[in-house]
């Protein structure tokens, strides 16, 4: 009487190549859309520092007509953290006009694109600092 083979169970190492190769394909593309969002998604924590520092300013330039008076909260060359600390707000005030520049921190840094965000007492929003990216895209 013979006895019957018995199949070995299992994956083949071309079989484990071919995954690990779709794996890397996959990671490839996942990981710096990943990085890319998390970058993109940190400009609102710019933003919303912009807009709360020039909120306390116009309240300020209301309360004593002069957006660099010393009784204000902010003074000219201070700098702000945002909540996130992904981005430092440096304020440049005179009596009728202020300018907020918010500078990359960390992580964010390496945004190319947008790199550092102005605010301007008229609201005009700008880039600074070498950014490849346009207004549009970074605001």
């Amino acid at each position: 009487m013979s006895t019957p083979i018995q199949r070995q169970s299992g994956f083949t190492l071309i079989e484990l190549m071919i995954a690990v190769a779709i794996l890397a394909i996959v990671m490839g593309i996942a990981i710096p859309s990943y990085n890319q969002w998390v970058i993109e998604s940190g400009r609102a924590d710019g933003k919303a520092q912009l807009f709360q520092v020039a909120q306390q300013l116009e309240r300020c330039f209301t309360r004593y007509s002069s957006y660099d008076d010393a009784a204000c909260g902010i003074q000219d060359g201070a700098s702000v953290a945002s909540d996130k600390g992904k981005y430092i707000v440096a304020v440049d005030t005179t009596a009728t006009t202020f300018t907020l520049t918010a500078a990359p921190q960390g992580g964010q840094a390496n945004d190319d694109e947008c790199q550092s965000l102005t605010l301007t007492h008229t609201g005009q929003r700008g880039l600074d600092g070498g950014a490849t990216g346009t207004i549009d895209d970074c605001w």
